[in-house]
């Protein structure tokens, strides 16, 4: 689940940056309830995948220097335990007892 929260806050980050509406870096912090430093991180994160971030300090925002965009999709698809016996093996997913001991 840290992923998908990790995604969801980079798509958050991303549309703030492409309007250009973040704020300080303490300010986009607040914004996404998280520390001034991960969102110093999620940006480097960005800028890893070669986001073009500029900031401007006289307007006190983030922007894209050049033309970028990022698509976040996430896919969930819930299997039953025959289909997941089948796409496995089912050697991982076999049921079994569980035994509990007690002092």
């Amino acid at each position: 689940m840290k992923n998908l929260k990790t995604l969801e806050r980079l798509q958050q980050i991303h549309q703030y940056i492409a309007n250009e509406n973040t704020g300080s870096p303490k300010e986009l912090a607040n914004r996404l309830a998280i520390s001034e430093r991960s969102a110093h991180l999620l940006i480097d994160r960005l800028k890893e995948m070669e986001a073009p971030i500029c900031y401007c300090r006289k307007r006190k925002t983030y922007y894209y220097c050049e033309d970028f965009e990022l698509r976040v999709s996430i896919s969930v698809t819930v299997l039953n335990n025959n289909e997941v016996t089948r796409i496995f093996g089912g050697s991982y997913f076999f049921r079994k007892p569980t035994v509990c001991f007690t002092a």
